[in-house]
Order: structure tokens, then C-alpha cells, then sequence
């Protein structure tokens, strides 16, 4: 996506050849580099490794930010910059504000019997871009390899006729020593079963699949895959229980043995349920009913046989500390529900509640 041009005499150096960025490189650059905070913005692009030491230096940060970006743009084009250069600081860009996006995770599967292979980084980009460059032509694909064992895969799409669209690409989080592989959702949704073929042949998998596993926080969904964080809750009886323990002392001491009892009870039950230690992020869960309504008595809405549907969706910025400082505020009852309680160890934050006595639940996804 380059262009040169020959510059005629009286136009350059003695008609010495000149490099001329693309437009859209160039624009690209720039409107990467207004994202960025000013305070992240010098060691960005340290980490990009693109502009030399003597040309990190000659930046003035503090300027304005459109006069920032378009002198970022001046020493790209001394450097020859191309679009895969762009997206390479795209790359670290987003792989920074990663929380940002949404990642539904997908899992990989070798069929039995198969071998494993030695991962190789470079085969592995090399399947991936002919697979995907075999069936579609105009695709720009960059990859990043980061200290978390993580390859960051960004693929801009195009169609046979027209060029890659940069400004909404799709991004790929691949951990090389298990099945997983985190996408980040994208509009280019016609385009996701060529990705997930090129995957597939890239890992030397025989199937993937998505599973209801979804959330912004990427590092908290590989917590949970790769079981690095306590699979339970832990929880602790409230200040203010105790306070009610010295007061019922000086009135009635069966009282305060029989609430002690209950409060030993309900730890115990807490402890089946709950574990130790920091729970990750995740900011929903969502659940999608279909049952029947019930009663003695068949009359009314109870009279339809056909079953009731809904769905019921739990949110908070921190979903799994707020479930596990209910009870001990009071809020809820224990033990909690398996329903709640099971996300991490299920590695799932969607589900599909059917009757008993029905066909074994099915996964839901929206």
C-alpha cells in the first residue's frame, strides 16, 4: 500500500527517488495515535519499536494532540511506514485497553488419537494467512506475540473488490499452549467461518466451538479457563451480627446460644458453596427459562400447556465479588444457588433452564 514517486529535477534532490506514504496509512497513524492518553503515549510507542531512540526524543508529547499525531506521521514517512506498520501499533493499542472489547471464547478440539506437535510461531502464521488469503483476497493480517503467551491476531477484511476496511477490524487472542482462543466481537460477521477455519488448520485442530463464556475482561476469562482462580467463594459473617450477639447477652443467653448455632450452620453451608480468594471479573450472567407454571388447582394462565419463557439477567461491574457479599449483607439466604455458584467452575455465564423432565439443558447464547 506504498507509494513512490520520482520527483523531477528542481523538485527534489537530483531527481532522487522519494518515498510517498498512503493516504490511508497515514490516517490511520494519526487517529491511532489521538487515541492514545497522553500519559501512555511515549512508552506506546517505545513498546511499537517503529520510530528510532532520536526520534522518540524529538517529540514534544505535551503539544497539542493533532500537532502530536501529525508529526508522529512526519517520521513514520521518513521510516517508510506501511499499513502493516499501522496495524502493529493498532495492535498494541488495543491489546493495552483490551477491557474494552467484548471476547466470547471458543474452544478447540483434536480428534483422539491425534498427535501434538511441537507449536512452531512461524508455521503457525504461515497456515493462517494462506488459509485465509487462499479464499479471500483482499485481507491485511498482522500478528503480535505478547509475555502472557499470547498471539494477538488482527485481521482487517475486505471483499474481492474492494480493499481492507482498517477501522473495523477483527482481533484474535490465541494462547498457544491450550485450546482456546478469545474473539472479540466485530461486525464482519459474514467473515467468522473463514476465521475459524483458518484457526483450525493454523493449531492443527480438527473442530471448534463456541461456548457460553463471555466478558470484557479478557484476563479474567483465561483465569478461568486455565483454573487460576479460586473456583469458589468465601464469605464472612457481618459486623453488625456481632453487635446484635452483645446485645442479646444481656438479655437472654438460650437466645445467643441458639443464634451462635446458626451462625456455625450457616458457615458450614457457606464453606460447601464458597472458597478463598479474588474472584474474576465478569459483568454478567444471563439465563433464558422455559417452564411450566404449577398448582394444584388447573385454571387460569396454569391451564396453558405451553411453557413459560423468559430470561433473567444478573449485571454488575463486578458480578462475581457482588454474588459472593450478598449473604453477608443480609441480602441473601445460603447456601446459594448451584446456579450462581457454578460460572467459574462451569466456565459458563450462559445458561438455558429447562424442565426436568425434558431433553438435557441446552447452552444459551444470545
Amino acid at each position: 500500500m506504498e507509494k513512490r514517486q520520482r520527483l523531477n529535477a528542481g523538485d527534489g534532490k537530483d531527481g532522487a527517488e522519494v518515498f510517498i506514504m498512503d493516504e490511508r496509512v497515514a490516517e490511520y497513524i494519526r487517529r491511532t495515535v489521538l487515541r492514545i492518553p497522553r500519559s501512555e503515549m511515549g512508552k506506546m510507542l517505545a513498546t511499537w519499536g517503529f520510530l528510532s531512540e532520536t526520534q522518540l526524543q524529538s517529540l514534544n508529547i505535551h503539544q497539542l494532540k493533532e500537532n502530536l499525531s501529525q508529526e508522529v506521521v512526519r517520521l513514520c514517512e521518513e521510516n517508510h511506514a506501511t499499513i502493516q506498520h499501522a496495524a502493529d501499533l493498532d495492535i498494541i493499542y488495543n491489546y493495552k485497553y483490551r477491557d474494552k472489547k467484548l471476547w466470547t471464547v471458543y474452544q478447540m478440539r483434536r480428534e483422539e488419537g491425534d498427535e501434538y506437535d511441537i507449536f512452531d510461531l512461524a508455521d503457525f502464521k504461515n497456515k493462517f494467512k494462506r488459509s485465509l488469503q487462499s479464499a479471500l483476497k483482499n485481507v491485511t493480517i498482522s500478528f503480535k506475540e505478547f509475555e502472557d503467551n499470547a498471539i494477538w491476531i488482527r485481521i482487517a477484511w475486505g471483499t474481492q473488490y474492494t480493499k481492507p476496511n482498517q477501522y473495523k477490524p477483527s482481533y484474535v487472542a490465541y494462547i498457544s499452549q491450550a485450546p482456546y482462543v478469545f474473539i472479540s466481537s466485530s461486525r464482519n460477521k459474514n467473515c467468522k467461518p473463514l476465521l475459524l477455519q483458518a484457526l483450525l488448520i493454523a493449531a492443527s485442530y480438527n473442530d471448534i466451538h463456541e461456548i457460553d463464556l463471555r466478558s470484557h475482561c479478557l484476563d479474567s476469562l483465561k483465569d478461568i479457563l486455565l483454573k487460576r482462580c479460586s473456583q469458589k467463594f468465601q464469605t464472612h459473617h457481618p459486623q453488625p451480627l456481632q453487635e446484635r450477639n452483645c446485645i442479646l447477652q444481656r438479655v437472654d443467653p438460650n437466645i445467643v446460644k441458639e443464634d451462635k448455632l446458626k451462625m456455625e450452620r450457616t458457615e458450614r453451608m457457606n464453606e460447601e458453596a464458597f472458597g478463598d480468594g479474588p474472584q474474576p471479573k465478569l459483568e454478567f450472567a444471563q439465563y433464558k427459562l422455559e417452564t411450566m407454571f404449577r398448582n394444584e388447582q388447573e385454571n387460569g394462565i396454569l391451564k396453558n400447556k405451553d411453557p413459560f419463557r423468559c430470561m433473567v439477567k444478573f449485571s454488575s461491574p463486578h458480578l462475581l465479588e457482588s454474588l459472593k457479599s450478598l449473604a453477608p449483607a443480609g441480602l441473601a439466604d445460603v447456601p446459594p444457588s448451584p446456579l450462581l455458584t457454578c460460572i467459574t467452575q462451569k466456565a459458563r455465564n450462559y445458561f438455558r433452564i429447562n424442565e426436568r423432565n425434558s431433553a438435557p439443558s441446552q447452552t444459551f447464547a444470545s
